[in-house]
C-alpha cells in the first residue's frame, strides 16, 4: 500500500490556456506527473513591482511524487512565461491506493 506522504499536488499559474497547456503536455511527457488539471480562468491579484495587480489566469493542479518535484519545478520554471513562476507543492494526505499506486505507475515508466 503506497504512503500518502510521497504524493504532491503542485499548484501553478500561468497566464493562458495555451501556455497552461504546453507546460502540462511537457510535464506529461516527461513523465514527472501523472495528471494535470488545468482550470477555468480565474482572477487572481497579487503584489508585483510594488503594485496590487489583478490578472485572469489559468491554474494547474500536477499530481506528482515527492521524487519529481526537483524535476518537475525545474522543467516548469524553464518553460513558463513569467519571471517567478507559482510553484506550490502541497502534501496529498489521503488518497485511494488505486490511485496513488497509478500516480507511480505513471511517474517512473
Amino acid at each position: 500500500m503506497p504512503t500518502s506522504s510521497t504524493y504532491r499536488i503542485v499548484v501553478c499559474s500561468c497566464p493562458s490556456k495555451q501556455s497552461a497547456k504546453a507546460i502540462a503536455e511537457k510535464v506529461l511527457r516527461a513523465r514527472l506527473a501523472a495528471c494535470v488539471n488545468i482550470s477555468s480562468p480565474t482572477t487572481s491579484m497579487y503584489w508585483w513591482d510594488d503594485h496590487i495587480h489583478a490578472d485572469e489566469e489559468v491554474l494547474l493542479q500536477i499530481k506528482t511524487t515527492v521524487g519529481c518535484l526537483e524535476a518537475l519545478f525545474a522543467l516548469v520554471q524553464q518553460a513558463h512565461p513569467y519571471d517567478v513562476a507559482e510553484l506550490i507543492a502541497v502534501p496529498i494526505t489521503e488518497g485511494s491506493p488505486d490511485y496513488l499506486n497509478w500516480i507511480t505507475q505513471v511517474t517512473q515508466s
